[in-house]
């Protein structure tokens, strides 16, 4: 049995940052013991870093089988190991097959089993079609399934209305499965889509003005009256107002089983940068006025917020150079840049804590997915997974430094404050240097 230690690095929780030496046996965390007293024949050099546990992304679109033109597991994984990231979490859209039965999990599984280089999870999906597949799913081991109120950009992919989401809340109920909401209302953004290119208007900034603040609310709002009604396990993803944030707090402390998702894009972007991005800022729901983005901000630190992930969701660059918004894909790329945006904005910046950082990115996550306490904590019996930070390094993403598929992010040209030196997964250095120091397929799905 090989023993390692860490030494020398301060080891960060979520209550607190100490000196520690954390022990490692067989892949797991065997014991934390005061600085300088553990013995062992392998010593990974923690001095002047501080060790966080490895960030689980609870929503990453890495579109594999079907679509690895878009992304697919190996650069996806790649990307999340530059960035401190050592457990994904792949929706089942943008798959082909889409992800909404045991048989197409089972062609996903396939084929990424030798791709990733991190750990993984994967979600279901669930349609209107789909709903007596949510048994075997569940029975499958994914950690929940994933439904859209409103148009999912692809065909294969429809919506839920409001009584075939009451039914789908009633199913997932009874079997106990979270359910993963993307919530903006059908309605009033096909309305003021379908005025808006009537009027010629394809710029950017219309695509924000069709989906305004409101249509989140107003979605989160019906979608929680149903939750109340049905008692399911609901999970609201990338939530981009305050405003929704909040009516989900409320509930949750109403006693309602809800939680709620932001990412980075909407904690560090604006309108101002959809104006200057383009059709390369688009994403649903979209980027927000400055004055939304504070409220959000405000709800995060004062604990409305419960978990932060990227919505990594690229595509072929070509799929947005256009000049009609419209017609481009709507994601951004984000998985490699999660931390950084974290530690540079909000540690760095508005007193985010390292220890609230690792609930939000880490516990939190491991814990709503089912993934705890094997992931998402170090603690004796839990997977060595951990990423050594140096908070004193700045640093400028450049293009050549993204690792997913196509170069693409939102943040190329931003300074960080804050850079991962080296991501271990299972007790293995996976990624240093940047570059991945195992082979593809290292990486194992979490069951």
């Amino acid at each position: 049995m090989t023993v390692s230690v860490v030494r020398g690095g301060l080891l960060v929780d979520e209550l607190s940052a100490r000196e520690a030496d954390l022990v490692i046996a067989d892949g797991k965390v065997s014991a934390i013991v005061p600085a300088g007293k553990a013995d062992a024949e392998n010593v990974i050099d923690a001095r002047g870093l501080h060790v966080l546990p490895g960030l689980v992304d609870a929503h990453v679109h890495f579109n594999e089988p079907g679509r690895t033109d878009w992304e697919g597991f190996l650069t996806g994984t790649s990307a999340a190991a530059a960035g401190g990231i050592t457990t994904v979490c792949d929706m089942p859209l943008n798959s082909h097959p889409p992800t909404l039965d045991a048989a197409s999990l089972a062609v996903k599984r396939q084929s990424v089993a030798e791709h990733a280089i991190v750990d993984y999870a994967l979600w279901g999906g669930v349609i209107p079609d789909s709903i007596s597949h949510l048994p075997e799913l569940r029975d499958a081991g994914v950690v929940g399934v994933k439904g859209f109120l409103c148009d999912s950009g692809l065909a294969e992919y429809p919506p839920l209305d409001a009584d075939v989401l009451r039914e789908v809340m009633r199913r997932c109920a009874d079997l106990r499965t979270l359910l993963a909401l993307h919530a903006e209302d059908p309605n009033k953004t096909h309305q003021l889509g379908e005025r808006m290119r009537r009027e010629g208007r394809r710029a950017a900034m219309d695509w924000a003005a069709a989906r305004p603040p409101s249509t989140e609310v107003d979605a989160v709002r019906m979608a929680l009256d149903q939750t109340s009604a049905t008692g399911a396990r609901v999970h609201f993803v990338h939530i981009s107002t305050g405003a929704a944030a909040r009516l989900i707090a409320e509930a949750r402390l109403g006693g309602l089983d809800v939680s709620v998702e932001t990412c980075p894009h909407y904690l560090l972007l604006d309108v101002s940068d959809l104006e200057r991005l383009g059709s390369f800022g688009k994403c649903a729901p979209p980027l927000r006025e400055r004055a939304e983005v504070e409220l959000l901000w405000e709800a995060l630190l004062d604990g409305a917020i419960d978990l932060v992930a990227s919505d990594h969701s690229p595509c072929p660059p070509e799929m947005k150079q256009t000049e009609d918004i419209w017609s481009a894909w709507g994601g951004l790329a984000g998985v490699q840049t999660l931390l950084p945006a974290l530690l540079t904005e909000g540690v760095s910046q508005r007193g985010l804590s390292l220890s609230r950082l690792v609930s939000l990115s880490s516990g939190v996550p491991a814990r709503r997915l089912g993934l705890y306490p094997r992931k998402g904590v170090l603690e004796p019996g839990s997977d060595a997974d951990f990423a050594l930070l140096d908070l004193e390094r700045g640093w400028t993403l450049r293009t050549e430094d993204v690792r997913t598929r196509w170069p693409v992010n939102p943040f190329i040209g931003r300074d960080f404050v804050g850079n991962v030196v080296a991501t271990f997964v299972r007790g293995t250095e996976v990624w240093r240097d940047g570059a991945a120091r195992v082979q593809p397929g290292f990486g194992h799905e979490c069951l």
